[in-house]
């Protein structure tokens, strides 16, 4: 099977994913770095053939431009000598996905369609808010878990994202809010506090609640978001990173060791039988089992909370009854927890509608009775399908003539 070729996939249940390597190939031959560690840039500057000092000097020069000051050529590196620049740019890139369509929302909401180097498109969103900026963020193009209530499960699974191609959507957003520092390095003893700025940031959080199940991708997950959360990297607290999964049981541990990013859990439902319809997942792995590793994921306590999502499917899973079974669930299990109620996004083709306002309101007064924070998440961006459960490609709606004819226009209008 070719690398960027369908996976085979045995059933939506226990859904098995193919390796891939963490860098995708390129055309011209070059190695993108970015997604990449200084340890590992500096082995490829030592393939290529530096000495060793010599590797680990420029590798550390280059791992500072790259996730510190977000540069996207190497002639920006002002701290490397000139001819250093051009033996660079022979062997490496710095890569970031391609953009093939962006789309604000009338509430601010941002969406990408995004294209990888050989040609597979994911999205990605990014939510303002007065108090923070969150970047939604893919792990996979399309999905294999098929919940019945969200859009990207309608897609096939093509393959899982890189290290790379998970940090850039991150170093992307940064690039589009223009929050990457200012500033020469080759100058700092001339430099002013007006010439190396911040810009403010925009962007505060990262959830990795976009297209895919984050840990049926767990080892590129990880290892980019190291990179976000390396002091000389992105420098994003742990803290303001979350994590969402379906239910991956045998993995989730290991997330909270390895990672110890904030754990949020698709739940939806409350008894056997809804939630082996709407995330077939339960079938593999069950509430009982799903909650008990929720107990026992690292680091959570009542200033790390767990979250736990739940869309609101009008007569399915809404009712006072069901809503009782969830707080006597989350305390049965002493879970520190929270529970984000979420409105039902609609999409073309879903088999379900969204629960009423009083009946969303009347569920969270119940929960809330119970002792646990149960907020009702406000929809956003629902006018350029980025709301929660719809993302799905762009692509596979538009026309190729149709994605030429935004490319040629967006081109224009930068003219």
């Amino acid at each position: 099977m070719s690398a960027t070729s369908l996976m085979t996939i045995p059933g939506h249940v226990d859904p098995v994913t193919v390796p891939r390597d963490a860098i995708t190939a390129r055309d011209d031959g070059r190695v993108d770095l970015i997604g990449l560690p200084r340890a590992a840039i500096a082995a490829l500057f030592a393939e290529a053939g530096l000495d060793a000092k010599a590797a680990k000097l420029r590798s550390r020069q280059v791992y500072h431009w790259l996730y510190h000051r977000g540069v996207t050529e190497f002639e920006a590196m002002t701290d490397i000598a000139k001819p250093m620049r051009p033996w660079l740019t022979e062997r490496f890139v710095i890569g970031r996905p391609e953009v093939v369509e962006a789309q604000v929302s009338t509430d601010g909401t941002r969406k990408w369609l995004l294209r990888t180097a050989d040609a597979h498109d994911f999205e990605m969103v990014f939510i303002p808010d007065a108090d923070r900026g969150t970047l939604c963020v893919s792990s996979q193009v399309g999905c294999t878990l098929n919940c019945r209530f969200c859009h990207t499960g309608t897609m096939r699974l093509v393959r899982n994202l890189t290290p790379g191609e998970i940090v850039g959507q991150v170093m992307l957003a940064r690039d589009a809010l223009g929050e990457w520092p200012k500033g020469r390095m080759d100058v700092a003893e001339e430099e002013s506090e007006s010439d190396y700025t911040s810009d403010g940031r925009l962007l505060t959080n990262i959830v990795m609640m976009g297209m895919g199940e984050p840990l049926y991708n767990f080892e590129h997950v990880r290892d980019a978001l190291k990179l976000v959360m390396d002091g000389d990297g992105l420098a994003l607290s742990k803290r303001r990173i979350t994590l969402s999964t379906s239910g991956v049981v045998p993995m989730m541990a290991r997330a909270g060791e390895e990672i110890g990013v904030n754990l949020a859990v698709s739940l939806h439902a409350t008894n056997k039988d809804v939630r082996d319809e709407i995330v077939p997942i339960n079938r593999k792995y069950g509430i009982e089992e799903l909650l008990q590793a929720c107990a026992d994921y690292p680091g959570a306590s009542n200033a790390r909370r767990i979250t736990f999502e739940y869309v609101m499917l009008d007569g399915k899973n809404d009712s006072d009854a069901d809503a009782r079974e969830l707080v006597r669930l989350i305390k049965q299990y002493r879970l520190p927890a929270k529970v984000n109620l979420i409105p039902f996004n609609p999409w073309p083709g879903a088999p379900y509608e969204c629960s009423s306002p009083e009946r969303i309101k009347a569920f969270a007064q119940i929960v809330f009775d119970g002792g646990i924070s149960a907020p009702v998440r406000t929809p956003r961006g629902r006018d350029i399908d980025a709301a929660c459960g719809q993302l799905k490609t762009a692509a596979e709606k538009k026309s190729r003539a149709e994605l030429d004819r935004l490319a040629e226009e967006k081109q224009a209008a930068l003219d």
